[in-house]
Parts: structure tokens; sequence; C-alpha cells
């Protein structure tokens, strides 16, 4: 018989909604514990209080955008030392490329934000309208006054978590209390307003709605993971060698061969994918272990081994179909490609380390001005001018001294004073218009350009820096 080719076919299916059912174990309880850790440094680290001393904001962690600083608690970095921020990036992304080698898609199943608003919009879910059945029941009933009900109270509470997400976002770019009281009072700028707004609609879509097309269509880390992956990742998997062929629960002949799975579809119930993971690898997989949990307790009911769906590397799959043992956890994970990885990630670490630890806390930057490059005095005295632009990232006011050091007979003076000191505010930035000069005769007059050293000293602490430049004669 032919197929009907009278209707065009579908190009777009629309969404089937997954209810997963509850489920206990150690990866679920491991799970809310991930849950409730992340979840807390989220919503609570910016009401931490740190004592940086006068004139400095006492946030512990505070990206402070006006003045184009970033606090960390004793660590401050400044506008211009955003290669810390880089390597802080290039380290996540190497160890998620670590992580992935080793253990698949272990931040996408624990720690992705969205895996972890989604299981506290779940859980929110499962709360007010039940398990799995009840949810699918409401869902194929229509609308009454108890649907009604039970949606505008799921979709309330969701909102107030979103809301609380929104919020929490825009208390790391401002002192959070004073924030949250200009919240409250129509006193914040737009942008907190608006930033809220988005974050709010945001969490609201995705984890109460979108869920896992999140990771299927917009996440691109599904498709790049392949790339991490090989032989002895490890990840979840079915044991099909000992599962198949299927008993379907029912009793059978001793003779007839069956395997230890009763296609009770436990694992499919509890997946937040909504995939079976006994039709093997699949990108929509984000390895949770949910399925782990459903499988070990219905292999306790029926009295058979746990480990049917479990944590596994296609290597052992090999070697336990030829009935041998697998290899230890630790082999897998200490691998030519993991050590790589770690010790990038750990290089990048120290080296950002040490750069926090030497860096001083004033620094000096020149510009010479270039129209005109040089000016002659009515003397005869080749004048260059300079833009210096001197950072005080001490929480004290200190004066600073300008010198310079040359193989020519140079002169410095700091522009609108006699001085050779120039005072600089607290955690400010001053740019100071400074002239070097070369009497007439001289080389440096006459020559194209001399080698110059501008040193700076914070008359407190001693400390120094330099820049080298070029000094312009007429020539």
């Amino acid at each position: 018989m032919s197929a009907d080719t009278s209707q065009p076919p579908k190009l777009f299916e629309a969404r089937e909604p997954i209810f997963p059912k509850r489920v206990s174990g150690a990866f679920r309880r491991f799970k809310w514990w991930i849950m409730a850790v992340t979840l807390g440094i989220y919503y609570l680290t910016p009401w931490i209080r740190w004592d940086r001393g006068p004139n400095l904001p006492d946030q512990a962690v505070l990206v402070d955008l006006a003045n184009r600083r970033f606090y960390f608690f004793m660590i401050e970095i400044w506008s211009h030392e955003f290669y810390f921020v880089a390597g802080l990036l290039i380290m996540a992304g190497l160890g998620l490329f670590l992580f992935t080698s080793a253990l698949g898609r272990v931040w996408c199943g624990y720690a992705c934000p969205q895996t972890v608003w989604t299981d506290l919009f779940i859980l929110v879910e499962r709360w007010i309208e039940g398990d799995r059945n009840a949810r699918i029941r409401l869902w194929r009933q229509k609308y009454d006054l108890r649907k009604w009900r039970l949606r505008l109270t799921k979709w309330f509470v969701w909102l107030m978590i979103a809301v609380a997400t929104g919020g929490a976002w825009v208390f790391y770019f401002a002192d959070a209390p004073t924030l949250l009281v200009d919240l409250f009072t129509g006193q914040a700028a737009f942008v907190a307003y608006a930033s809220v707004a988005v974050l709010t609609a945001t969490t609201f879509v995705f984890g109460g709605f979108m869920r896992e097309q999140i990771c299927i269509y917009a996440c691109p880390w599904p498709r790049i993971q392949a790339a991490m992956m090989d032989e002895e990742t490890i990840t979840v998997a079915y044991r099909d060698w000992r599962g198949e062929p299927r008993s379907h629960g029912k009793k059978r002949d001793a003779t007839e061969p069956h395997g230890d799975c009763i296609d009770c579809n436990a694992c499919v119930a509890v997946c937040p994918m909504g995939i079976d993971i006994r039709d093997g690898q699949q990108m929509e997989c984000i390895t949770c272990a949910l399925c782990i949990d459903a499988c070990d307790e219905i292999m306790d009911k029926i009295g058979k081994p746990r480990g049917l769906i479990d944590y596994c590397t296609l290597g052992d799959e090999v070697r336990e179909r030829a009935g041998e043992k697998p290899i230890p956890a630790w082999k897998h994970i200490i691998r030519p490609r993991t050590i790589l990885y770690t010790v990038l990630w750990a290089g990048i670490g120290i080296a950002l380390i040490v750069g926090l630890f030497i860096r001083s806390d004033i620094e000096m930057t020149v510009s010479p001005i270039r129209n005109p490059t040089f000016i002659t005095l009515s003397d005869g005295t080749v004048r260059n001018a300079y833009d210096v632009r001197l950072r005080n990232k001490t929480g004290d006011n200190r004066d600073f001294r300008l010198s310079l050091t040359s193989e020519a007979p140079l002169r410095i003076r700091v522009s609108g004073t006699d001085l050779l000191s120039v005072p600089v505010a607290a955690n400010e930035t001053r740019v100071q218009r400074i002239f070097i000069e070369a009497k007439p005769g001289t080389d440096a007059a006459e020559t194209h350009a001399t080698d110059v050293t501008i040193w700076v000293e914070d008359l407190g602490s001693r400390e120094r820096d330099s820049v080298e430049t070029l000094f312009n004669g007429r020539n």
C-alpha cells in the first residue's frame, strides 16, 4: 500500500510537554545539594560585606561600572587589568573541557543555570500540581476553576522566583542594600528596572516553559561536546548486553533468554529531557543521572544487581561485553587529554595569582603630544609635552614625584607648578601634563629622537614605576 502523499509533510512539530516523575537516590540528593549551594551563592553573595577601609565600597563582590572596577573580597581589578578577567574566562573554558572529557556533560546535568532553575521550577510544579500522573491528567483536562487555581498559583511562584533572580543579578552592580531601597521607592536607574524585567522574563520562560528546548536548540554545547569526549569518557549509559532482551515484566520460561530490563520505563519517566537512555548516546542527554536512580530502585525491587544504567565508558563497554572487568575510574579520568587540560588550567591560574601578587599599587602611562611633536621656546629651548596618567590604587591620598633618566641632559617640568610632586586621590586616576626640555645647542635638542625614561615614585610607600618614551629634537 503506497504512502498517503495528499498532505504535505510537517516542517514543525509542536512541543510535547515533559512531566518528569519524582525520584529518590544518591544522584538526586546530590543534585539537591548542588541546587542549594549554587542558588545560595547566587542570591546571598551581593549581601556579604567586606571592609576595605575608607573611600572604598564594602560589598564583597561588586562590579562597579561607574568607576570601572571589579571587587572580589580582597582583590580589586581595574579596567586596564581586564586580562585577569580574560584569564578567568579562559580557565572556565578549560575547566569545562576538562570535566567534559573526563565525565561527559557533568556541567549540564548538575550545575548549569538552566538545569538548576528548571529543577527548581519543576519542584514548585510538583509541589502544587502533584507528581507525573497528576500533572499529565491536569494537562489533558479542560480549564475549570481548579485548573486555573493551580496554574495561577504555580505561575505566581515561578514569577516570584524569576523576580528574585533578576533582582539578585543587578545587586552585583551596585551597593545591594541601597539599590534594594531605590528599587522599591522608584529611585533606581532605568537600566536597573530594565535588567530586572528582562532577566525575570527570561527566567520565567526558560525555566517554566521552554526547559529542555533551551538545551536542545539554543545551547551550542551539545554540539561541541563531541570533540571533548572519547572512548574513555565516563558518561551515563545503558548496559544493553545485560538488559536485553527485555522481559516486559512478565514471567518467562527459564530456558527462554531474557535480560534484566523489565521495560518498566522508569528511566524514561524521570528524564527531564524526555529521552530513553536505552536508545544509546543522544545529543539531548545531559547526564543528570536521574535514570540511574530510577533504574537502581527497580533493580532493588526485582532482586537484580544495580548498575543496569550507570556511569560507563565506551572502552569499558567493549571489555564488559567480552566478559572482562572494567578498569578503575581514576584511570579513565587521569589520561593524556585530561592531564593536558589540567596543566593548562593550572598554569593560567598560577600566572594570574602571581600577577596579583607582583602588581604595584601605583601605575603610570605616558602619551606624547604629537601635534606639535616639539616647540622651540624664545631662548631656543626645545620642549616636548606629554600627558601622564597616574593611578593611585591604594585607599589613601598619595603624593607622586616625577623624575626622568636619560643619557642626555634633559629637564622635566610639571604643568602649572614648579614642584615635581603630583597629588592623586585614593583609588583615583589623574592625568597630568608634563614637559621635558633640552637646552639649545645640546645633542638632545638637535637630534631627531632621544631615549628617555620617566619615573614616578610614591612618596609614602616608596614604590616606583617607569615608562620608556622618546624626546623629539629639531632634526
